[in-house]
């Protein structure tokens, strides 16, 4: 059995940290994600992306040119055998502030889903609701997600292959009701790379039992559409989250986006630049 050197583990592990907290950094930047004096609720669901959002945001924030506060909050939504006891230890040794908010969600979707259907969507629609409300009381101005650049891309995969409309996860979001701002540090994150920090890092993740049994999910689909793509044809993935970032409404068909209807030929502009070509 070979066994590994812990000099190049502990260097492969470096290099990690620093390209996910430059992905980060560079999100954060890109988006205005933060600004002094905010207050952020960091949510954690008990998977390795929250995880590695709450350690690389306590990393940042020693060193930010900006002062921050942060909130961890996890909504204990009543799931069969949660390990209530996992979240509370780890986050008393990370040292920051933290609140578990109980809301029996798990009840609701099991009345209302049908059983083999899928559980998701109410139970998003149900957690986001808790934790926007939960963010008001604790006084965040701020509620940070951990979806990921892959999360990103398949959610608009999603949205076109089953809802019809072209859209995904922007990395900064207002709500509906613009009582509060969504950001997403992870947006510039592969998945792999978050999946190499939890497991060097030892995260102790939690399982969603709620949807984790439930098979052939079209999330599932899409992420095994996109493992194979990303095989077959390495930097595709990055190219289509660059086209995310590079919209041109007047290549689509949205008329809200661009007025269609009054397009206007100029033959004299164009007359111009080519007088001014010839004379050049």
């Amino acid at each position: 059995m070979t066994i590994a050197d812990p000099r190049r583990t502990k260097h492969e592990l470096d290099k990690l940290q620093k390209r996910i907290r430059r992905n980060v950094g560079q999100a954060i930047a890109d988006f205005n994600m933060i600004e002094e004096g905010d207050k952020i609720m960091v949510c954690l669901s008990g998977g390795k992306d929250s995880y590695a959002m709450l350690d690389v945001l306590l990393g940042l924030q020693k060193t930010a040119p900006v002062k921050f506060e942060l909130v961890a909050v996890n909504l204990d939504q009543k799931q069969p055998g949660f390990p209530e006891h996992i979240l509370p230890a780890y986050l008393d040794t990370v040292g920051v502030e933290y609140h578990i908010l109980e809301k029996d969600t798990y009840s609701i979707v099991k009345s209302v889903v049908p059983e083999g259907k899928t559980t998701c969507g109410l139970c998003s629609r149900l957690r986001r609701g808790s934790l926007y409300g939960f963010a008001e009381e604790i006084g965040a101005n701020k509620i940070a997600l951990g979806h990921h650049r892959d999360d990103i891309i398949e959610t608009l995969f999603l949205n076109m292959f089953y809802g019809g409309t072209l859209k995904a996860m922007p990395p900064k979001l207002l709500s509906d009701d613009k009582r509060n701002v969504v950001i997403r540090p992870l947006a510039y994150c592969p998945e792999e790379d978050l999946i190499a920090l939890a497991e060097a890092k030892e995260f102790p993740i939690i399982p969603c039992n709620l949807c984790g049994s439930q098979e052939n999910l079209q999330r599932q689909n899409i992420k095994a559409m996109l493992a194979e793509w990303n095989v077959k044809h390495p930097g595709r993935i990055q190219n289509i989250f660059g086209a995310i970032r590079n919209v041109k409404p007047t290549q689509l068909a949205d008329t809200d986006l661009f007025d269609f209807s009054n397009l206007v030929i100029d033959r004299q502009s164009g007359l111009e630049i080519i007088n001014a070509v010839n004379v050049g």
